[in-house]
């Protein structure tokens, strides 16, 4: 996503961004393997503690508004963390800046799986955890395009989403049962022992790079996130692309009332927490469905092309829960949208195209703040409307109203696409 002009890139590059890369030159990258296990072993450990968290809510209030305030609570501490402490992924090492935050959040995680540890307590402690997120994935993103290069990113990104929604995917489905068997306390003390091993394969897999940003006197935090919000805002191009990543916010609502609508659901042949895992995994199913065939099978002028229709199929397949039909229906429905979801390859390929490299970490964080920031507030908002009309048309409002964004979304991509080929032609 950019605002920029297509800059000249070096032959070997240029023609890199043309052929469409395989999986196997990809996981030949040794460091991109230690960024790929790395994340998804981390990734596990917070699927058990989001649905520990989700469950354990949910039986002390018994409120739809409740759950999703907590399940909210793991997106909205981006909103300010983001924008400022994405800046440090592009002041510092990018891979001191992982290790360091993997390192926090294993100690903050720690303490939470303390059983004693208060409620109140318990939740200022997934907050500082998921603040931590915000530089730990900046730093990441920023250091991908520096490992994989042309085609080689957008591959290695897919993989990466195939993997961290198959990780989710398994941790929803199986989290409940796991927790009913070891309880959420010890499930958090995995999530502990997953950052402290994603570190180690950080630390020894990685190898140490200079931080990116200029030499000398190095610009206030503050400054840095107004240059980053002019670079990220300043286009209408760049601007669309972004929203396009925020549209998330609206399918991924469901997953913010998943016990709730899992209650709807119950028939007595499956227990509630199987059906919310099973709500809760059929989006990262599709996703990785997804990714694995727009990436595949897809040349990467066509992912652009589809990006519009796949953002539009990402929202469409939640509105058939108005006519609240029976769990094979909504699962099959709700796969289909994370299917659609498969467009965020293409913008995310579009956005490191026209970044510079040592404002990436900076740009990156504040596109990753706002697209939090609208999960969380949608969950909210989901939350509190399911509490008034029920999951089902919660769900149907939100796939209606985020169909209709993607179809203003994807008219305008498609009139900037259309004027910009007359002026790069030569």
């Amino acid at each position: 996503m950019g605002a920029m002009r297509t800059r000249r890139l070096p032959g070997r590059h240029r023609r890199a961004t043309e052929r469409q890369a395989t999986y196997g030159e990809v996981i030949a990258v040794k460091e991109f393997r230690a960024l790929w296990y790395g994340q998804g072993l981390s990734l596990l450990g917070d699927q058990l503690a989001q649905v520990a968290l989700a469950v354990l809510v949910y039986d002390r209030t018994g409120s739809a508004l409740a759950t999703a305030a907590v399940y909210a609570l793991t997106y909205l501490p981006s909103i300010l963390g983001g924008p400022l402490l994405a800046g440090l992924a592009d002041r510092f090492a990018r891979r001191g800046v992982m290790v360091a935050c993997d390192l926090l959040r294993a100690a903050l995680v720690g303490v939470m799986a303390l059983p004693f540890m208060p409620f109140p307590v318990l939740c200022g402690l997934v907050f500082l955890v998921v603040l931590l997120s915000a530089p730990f994935s900046a730093a990441r993103a920023a250091l991908l395009p520096e490992v994989l290069e042309g085609d080689r990113y957008v591959v290695g990104s897919a993989l990466q989403n195939m993997t961290n929604q198959a990780v989710q995917m398994l941790g929803f489905a199986a989290g409940g049962a796991v927790i009913a068997a070891m309880g959420p306390y010890r499930a958090l003390a995995i999530n502990a022992a997953t950052f402290l091993a994603s570190a180690l394969i950080i630390v020894t897999g990685v190898r140490r790079r200079p931080a990116s940003g200029q030499d000398g006197d190095k610009p206030s935090m503050w400054k840095m996130t107004r240059a980053g919000a002019r670079l990220v805002f300043g286009d209408r191009k760049l601007r669309t692309l972004v929203l396009f990543a925020w549209l998330c916010g609206f399918y991924v609502l469901p997953e913010g009332i998943a016990v709730p609508y899992a209650v709807e659901l119950y028939t007595g042949v499956l227990p509630i927490p199987v059906i919310t895992g099973l709500l809760m995994a059929a989006m990262p199913l599709g996703t990785v469905l997804g990714a694995f065939l727009f990436s595949r099978f897809v040349s990467p002028p066509g992912r652009m092309r589809l990006m519009g229709w796949l953002a539009m199929l990402s929202c469409a397949p939640l509105i058939v829960t108005a006519m609240r039909p029976p769990l094979e229906v909504v699962l099959a429905a709700w796969v289909l949208s994370g299917i659609g979801g498969a467009y965020q390859l293409a913008a995310n390929a579009a956005f490191v195209q026209r970044v510079p490299a040592d404002q990436r970490g900076q740009a990156f964080g504040l596109v990753q703040s706002g697209l939090m920031a609208a999960q969380g507030i949608a969950i909210l908002i989901g939350g509190y409307a399911a509490e008034k009309l029920g999951p089902e048309p919660v769900v149907a409002l939100s796939g209606i109203t985020g169909l209709t964004v993607a179809a203003v979304l994807a008219m305008i991509w498609t009139e900037s696409r259309g004027r910009v080929r007359p002026q790069t032609a030569t």
